[in-house]
């Protein structure tokens, strides 16, 4: 059976990777039969964390045709929302305030929200910091991003293959002409940012210099393995206000438990005992 070469829906480019039998549309920020659902990872917590961005409301603004692609969101007022069924003026506050916070990311974040296909935290992560830019990263051939770790010939080709796609670039043009934004990876590098390196670490409470994703992708920049709950192999428990029965637990397990402020001085390599 011959494969498309052109999605029936946006007509972008189809693509089999390497040992693959299913062939993908490469439109995945412009193909309306992806539109739904990548809204919703865009605005995902562990992606752009648009709070308030539930599924009715994107269904709304989809069927609507008020928002086709992940750029259109940051052009929403709160006027406009307010006039939605089940929004109100405070509703619609909030959602604005949330997509106004949304444009200050990682470019692990804004990778990942991408929705590329099977490029996950992880892999995102990975990327972000083998390249340093997302221009770097759009330019690379897939022979380049093969080279980051472990990154291997499928997730290579689809990663290639997203950013070849000319409409995707326009959606990341807009996107980035929103306001979105980031520090490239190479100049958010710190001295002793490997002061983490093979620790575990878990982070519990509320942190008063940064939300407590913020500080979980800068453990894993510093070289740490962060996870959600204490055990016997956690090394480094960071506490913030409001701590609970992840500290209790990290008290009887013995784990070495630091606050914000000394997590921070960890992370820049400051004079603090290292792991």
């Amino acid at each position: 059976m011959e494969l498309p070469t052109q999605c029936p829906v946006c007509g972008s480019p189809v693509a089999r990777a390497e040992g693959e039998a299913v062939a993908r549309c490469t439109g995945g920020l412009v193909c309306a039969a992806q539109r739904r659902e990548s809204l919703r990872h865009f605005a995902s917590r562990r992606a752009m964390d648009i709070d308030g961005l539930g599924d009715r409301l994107i269904e709304q603004l989809v069927r609507l045709g008020r928002v086709r692609t992940p750029a259109d969101l940051y052009t929403l007022t709160s006027e406009e929302l307010a006039g939605l069924d089940r929004m109100g003026e405070r509703s619609a506050a909030n959602l604005v305030a949330a997509l106004e916070g949304s444009r200050r990311t990682t470019l692990q974040r804004f990778l990942f929200a991408l929705g590329i296909p099977d490029v996950g935290e992880a892999t995102a992560q990975a990327l972000a910091e083998h390249f340093g830019s997302l221009e770097s990263l759009m330019a690379a051939g897939e022979e380049e991003i093969r080279a980051v770790r472990d990154v291997g010939p499928v997730i290579a080709a689809h990663v290639h293959a997203f950013f070849a796609e000319p409409r995707n670039r326009e959606v990341i043009e807009a996107l980035r002409r929103s306001g979105v934004a980031w520090p490239d990876a190479a100049r958010a590098a710190r001295p002793g940012s490997d002061a983490l390196r093979g620790a575990t670490v878990v982070i519990t409470g509320t942190l008063a210099g940064m939300t407590r994703d913020e500080a979980r992708d800068a453990a894993r920049a510093a070289g740490a393995t962060v996870t959600d709950s204490v055990s016997k192999k956690t090394t480094l428990l960071v506490v913030g206000a409001d701590a609970g029965s992840k500290l209790r637990k990290a008290q009887e397990l013995g784990v070495r438990i630091v606050d914000e402020a000394q997590f921070q001085e960890l992370l820049s390599g400051g004079s603090g005992p290292r792991l």
